[in-house]
């Protein structure tokens, strides 16, 4: 029976793509504008399995979307609104030719506009999914809040990033939810839980922004434009969900705090207001005011399938938790003009401190340097000229490495001037088998509750007792000298008299008794398992064994790495041993 001709690429993996420039063409899009769509409705490129077969026998390098996700655009009211903004170009530029400038005004006041709330609706179904999705927003928005006020962006969307990105920092500090910070060289990185998701964001540090010319600035305002609104969105849930007014307004007795005269010389009347709220020295108003009650314990019921110790590590872990919301209570902080004030402010205020500078600097400052009530003033010089007594004056790190470690770390380690201690990583957790540096270890051993200045000063004595030892060493060493010339000519008069001895005596032959091999069962035990490692290893599939076999290589490269991290340190610590002595010894001649 003859049936229908099987056409080639007409059925299958064929069919379910379509490339950029049909799909274009489909939707009627210039590229700019289906690029933009893109963006905003979250559909990307889709790299075939077959690609041949999709390109129907070609091997030229083309871009492909699914063929579902092209038909779901073809029902967006987004779309409409491009072309009718191409319209109000075409007639506008009409206008300005003509020089008919009532049109223009008119054109103006009628230019077509969109909204992006349903598309925030429809790929966040729940608030949940937009927090998950807020790390890529928040770093975008605090990126560009930082750009100047050139030609390459839109003013008003600086200034709203501006506005949202202080408006969560505010949100964080109300609800103590941060929980990691680390300096790194392309910014600072923050991450806060919120309502029990991890959001972790990068804020670029405030140097002179010089636009680079490989970027283009009209695709990352299109995701600008989309993370702004998700922005606002999550930030009204957030405020709402503590309490507080959306948009946010300073609380009543700090506003008085606040000397308002100050401002009037800081800011403009229209810019003040903002001003004041990104200082972050200030708490926030409230819907309902909130009234001090006495603090009620509540009942505690065990989870389904919990076991008593499950809920105690549970228990530890929430108690460990609110320790470290309160980690700066009951201190307070001055901030040097050489500081970053605002990434310090934030952590500052976040755990529970307080914090102001000078009011020269920025407004909100709410106490002066004479305060004798400040117990830790923050300098980033070699020395303080005029220091108070009972106030400790240390380097900025030493606020960040606090908040890692979640305890108030020794301050002798950042005093001015003093040599810093590494600035570790938070986000790293060393499993077995990697390398630890030592002062990870001192700083577990300090969370532990033990005392790390012990151990320095064991170490700092066997260095004296080694160098004590080098020094009767030589001494030793220039008397063993002097004896060996003797003790030569002793060996030759022994050597001579064996040879003799050697020439008179015939060979020796003994016999000696044996002795009783004792079996050592650890031994035997562990061969055996080896035995059977090897047998169960050659039993394997040959899939099975090559995957065994690179997990296997990836253990061996991991160890490979710590004993060769552990070998730097070691070289670099004998160098640093090797130094002190040398200047000790050049002190003492």
């Amino acid at each position: 029976m003859g049936g229908l001709e099987k056409k080639k690429y007409e059925r299958g993996s064929a069919t379910n793509y379509i490339t950029r420039n049909r799909a274009r063409k489909k939707l009627q899009l210039s590229l700019p504008d289906f690029r933009r769509l893109c963006i905003l409705k979250g559909i990307y490129p889709h790299e075939p399995k077959h690609k041949k077969k999709v390109n129907k026998g070609s091997t030229a390098a083309r871009t492909f979307y699914l063929l579902k996700d092209i038909k779901f655009l073809l029902h967006e009211p987004i779309v409409n609104k491009f072309r009718e903004y191409k319209v109000f170009v075409r007639k506008l530029r009409k206008a300005y030719g003509k020089s008919e400038w009532s049109t223009v005004d008119r054109l103006k006041d009628n230019k077509p506009t969109y909204k992006l709330d349903h598309i925030v609706k429809e790929r966040y179904p729940t608030f949940i999914d937009a927090l998950r999705d807020l790390d890529d927003a928040l770093s975008m928005c605090f990126l560009f809040s930082t750009f100047p006020r050139t030609g390459k962006c839109h003013v008003q969307t600086i200034q709203l990033c501006r506005r949202l990105a202080v408006e969560f920092l505010n949100y964080v500090i109300a609800s103590r939810s941060l929980r990691k910070v680390f300096l790194s060289i392309k910014g600072i990185y923050y991450q806060a839980e919120v309502l029990g998701q991890p959001v972790t964001w990068i804020t670029p540090y405030t140097f002179a922004h010089d636009h680079p010319t490989d970027v283009d600035y009209r695709v990352m305002a299109t995701f600008t434009e989309f993370y702004t609104t998700l922005l606002g969105f999550v930030n009204f849930r957030l405020y709402h969900s503590l309490n507080l007014l959306y948009p946010p307004k300073i609380d009543g007795q700090a506003d008085v705090e606040l000397k308002p005269a100050e401002g009037k010389e800081y800011a403009m009347d229209s810019e003040s207001y903002l001003e004041k709220l990104s200082a972050l020295s200030a708490s926030l108003a409230r819907v309902v005011a909130p009234t001090h009650e006495d603090e009620v314990e509540m009942d505690e019921f065990p989870v389904e399938g919990e076991t008593a110790e499950q809920m105690d590590a549970r228990k530890k872990e929430q108690e460990a938790l609110e320790k470290h919301k309160k980690l700066f209570e009951g201190l307070r902080f001055f901030l040097n003009r050489e500081v970053p004030r605002e990434p310090l402010a934030f952590v500052i205020r976040c755990f529970g401190g307080q914090v102001s500078w000078d009011k020269s600097l920025c407004i909100g400052a709410t106490y002066d340097v004479s305060d004798p009530s400040i117990t830790h003033q923050i300098v980033d010089r070699p020395r303080v000229e005029k220091q108070v007594v009972g106030r400790y004056y240390l380097q900025p790190q030493w606020v960040f490495d606090s908040v890692n470690a979640k305890l108030c770390l020794p301050v002798a380690d950042y005093f001015p001037g003093v040599l810093l201690p590494p600035h570790l990583s938070p986000f790293v957790t060393e499993q077995e088998g990697d390398y630890v540096p030592p002062e990870k270890l001192k700083l577990l051993a300090l969370q532990r509750g033990e005392n790390p200045g012990d151990v320095r000063l064991q170490d700092e004595e066997s260095e004296e007792d080694e160098e004590e030892e080098d020094d009767s060493d030589k001494e030793e060493e220039e008397e063993e000298e002097e004896d060996e010339s003797e003790k030569e000519e002793e060996m030759k008069l022994k050597r001579m008299e064996e040879q003799k001895t050697q020439s008179n005596k015939a060979l020796p032959v003994k016999v000696t008794a044996g002795k009783l091999r004792l079996e050592d069962k650890q031994r035997l035990e562990q061969e055996q398992q080896s035995e059977e490692k090897r047998l169960a290893i050659m039993m394997m599939k040959k899939r099975e064994k090559y995957l065994y076999k690179k997990i296997m290589f990836g253990k061996k490269r991991k160890v490979r790495e710590a004993n060769k991290l552990a070998a730097k340190r070691k070289a670099h610590d004998t160098a640093v041993k090797e130094e002190k002595k040398k200047s000790k010894k050049a002190r003492r001649a």
